[in-house]
């Protein structure tokens, strides 16, 4: 058959692992400084959007509670001072000097009202509560720390009895329905990755099974301890069988170039070399050295040797070779 030149992809094969979606991953903290009272999220726990994780006693919370209802009292006085200044203003009992300051009062009554509302929201406390609160007069020092995503318990950093403030992370929470595949490219072999390009997955834990995915991000550092660049891709795990961790092998497929390729069934190994029969003339054929790449879907990549258009043994070429080596030990005989 004729030496023919096919559009051949290499496969890079890159150790990685499975990694948390990082836009699907929440650290959550407390919203107030207290002290740990309960914890009700375990590691590992699904939660809801809304769940609370832990509860949180806060002098601060109390605090900015009464802070809030002191305010709110001395809005409503001087609102109540003011109409009343309006209706004596009206009947000329009180000059406009007086109406004016009253009516002052009860607009720094008021900014300062928002103040503590604004405070209350900033420590975590909802619109319902602070209604609840403005409406019954009752002050709870107990604050929540609350999912804010549904997904998975991943950390836990807290213990009963803990004090705790805004800056600690207490929780972390993942949605796993989505997982990252994270691997290190060699900064040698980074041209033949780009975006968007299909790449499987083979995880040992899984025995091997191939997963397919699209790179979605390649890093534009290098980075300068373990010459490579950081590639990443999205996988589906909705059946929750990939886990944050899981060693993972990448296998990224290079833009396809036009190689020259022969058939294994016509390589023969001769003197530790490689060789293939070229036709020289009708049943006449040459052993030819050649350098090839690895096996490939059971053919061979040319570096060195052949050309398109030559005719070689395609299949068969071993018993060719034994004829040939039963030929020349009878000829040296």
């Amino acid at each position: 058959a004729e030496v023919t030149s096919q559009d051949l992809s290499d496969t890079l094969r890159v150790a990685g692992q499975i990694d948390f979606d990082e836009q699907a991953l929440t650290r959550i903290g407390a919203s107030v400084t207290g002290r740990v009272t309960q914890i009700q999220a375990s590691l590992g726990q699904v939660v809801n959007k809304g769940d609370t994780l832990a509860l949180i006693n806060s002098s601060e919370l109390s605090g900015s509670q009464l802070a809030y209802l002191k305010a709110r009292s001395e809005k409503e006085l001087h609102r109540r001072n003011m109409e009343r200044a309006k209706t004596l203003f009206e009947a000329d009992v009180i000059s406009a000097a007086e109406m004016n300051r009253r009516e002052s009062e009860y607009e720094i009554a008021a900014a300062e009202t928002r103040a503590a509302q604004d405070q209350l929201r900033v420590l975590g406390v909802s619109a319902k509560s602070i209604e609840r609160l403005a409406a019954t007069g009752t002050i709870d020092s107990v604050a929540g720390v609350v999912a804010t995503i549904k997904g998975v318990v991943v950390e836990r950093k807290i213990a009963a009895g803990q004090v705790v403030q805004p800056s600690d992370v207490l929780f972390a929470v993942a949605d796993l329905s989505r997982v990252w595949a994270v691997a290190q490219v060699p900064e040698q072999q980074i041209s033949q990755v780009k975006v968007g390009q299909s790449v499987s997955i083979e995880v040992p834990a899984l025995e091997n099974e191939k997963l397919v995915g699209k790179l979605i991000y390649v890093g534009q550092t290098v980075n300068p301890d373990t010459r490579t660049v950081l590639v990443r891709t999205e996988l589906d795990n909705k059946g929750g069988r990939l886990k944050p961790s899981m060693l993972a092998s990448m296998l990224i497929e290079s833009a396809p170039v036009t190689r020259i390729v022969v058939p294994v069934t016509a390589i023969v190994r001769q003197d530790d070399a490689d060789h293939v029969f070229v036709q020289v003339a009708d049943n006449r054929f040459r052993l030819t050295p050649v350098k090839l790449a690895a096996e490939q879907n059971g053919q061979r990549v040319v570096l060195e040797g052949l050309k398109p258009g030559m005719r070689i043994v395609s299949d068969g070429a071993f018993h060719v070779n034994n004829h040939r080596n039963l030929a020349e030990m009878e000829n040296g005989g």
